[in-house]
């Protein structure tokens, strides 16, 4: 077995294990309430006009937070996929932007993001197992690339998703006059993501390509050097056929 295909397949392994750990980070923020879990959300928003809406607000992945010191608080019972509506998160429309009223956008943006970042969770799990197989076989490393490329690319739509609705709804309530502003953690992680499963995607296909078993190497230079043989000694008998009396 060359040296290469288990370098490679050991960092794949650890890039694909640090996308997975990213992507939990992402999930289980309003659900597990603990540091440092409790430092991250998408978008978080003063709601100065919005009857019994916590002020701020933060929006994390199973609930709308408030915040003290600066870490999510009160948080309430966690809702899978909690999407981003203000009036059906508050239950109310006073007070809330007109770019939220009467619309679905933000609400499906945010509802598909959750769907894709749980397909690219189960795909992402499904690699880090397959890679076990790159360090031992070049299929291993073929089949572990597919895998985390199907990861890539539902983190890839997860992230953009996610871009998209926590931008525009912080410029919904920039203009209404609030202060709202875009969660750094939560947007570095699922970018991250999407960096460590590309380059893992790479360094698995790679390890798959270059990384060659050295007895196959030997197999086919010994027969080589038998095929030459065998050629030469027809070609001597060849030869003394042509030059005998």
């Amino acid at each position: 077995m060359g040296p290469t295909r288990p370098v490679l397949a050991i960092l794949s392994l650890v890039l694909v294990a640090g996308a997975l750990l990213l992507q939990f980070f992402t999930i289980l923020t309003g659900g597990v309430n603990s540091a440092p879990l409790n430092k991250f959300y998408f978008l978080e928003s003063t709601t100065n006009n919005v009857p019994g809406a916590p002020n701020p607000a933060r929006w994390t992945f199973f609930a709308v937070c408030g915040a003290e010191n600066d870490l999510n608080a009160n948080c309430g019972s966690p809702k899978p996929a909690n999407p981003f509506d203000p009036p059906r998160n508050f239950g109310t429309e006073d007070g809330i932007p007109q770019q939220f009223i009467g619309k679905k956008e933000f609400y499906l943006l945010s509802r598909f993001m959750f769907a894709f970042y749980l397909i690219a969770l189960f795909f992402g799990a499904i690699a880090l197992i397959t890679g076990l197989l790159a360090l031992v076989s070049r299929l291993g490393g073929y089949i572990s690339s597919m895998t985390t490329f199907v990861a890539l690319f539902f983190q890839a739509l997860a992230a953009a998703l996610m871009t998209v609705w926590v931008v525009k709804g912080r410029d919904a309530f920039r203009s209404a006059g609030q202060d709202a502003h875009i969660g750094r953690y939560l947007m570095g992680f699922a970018w991250g993501s999407v960096a460590a499963y590309f380059l893992a995607t790479v360094f698995f296909c790679l390890g798959g390509k270059l990384g060659g078993d050295r007895s196959s190497g030997v197999r086919r230079t010994r027969s080589t050097k038998s095929n030459r043989s065998r050629g030469s000694f027809i070609d001597t008998e060849r030869k003394q056929r042509e030059y005998s009396p």
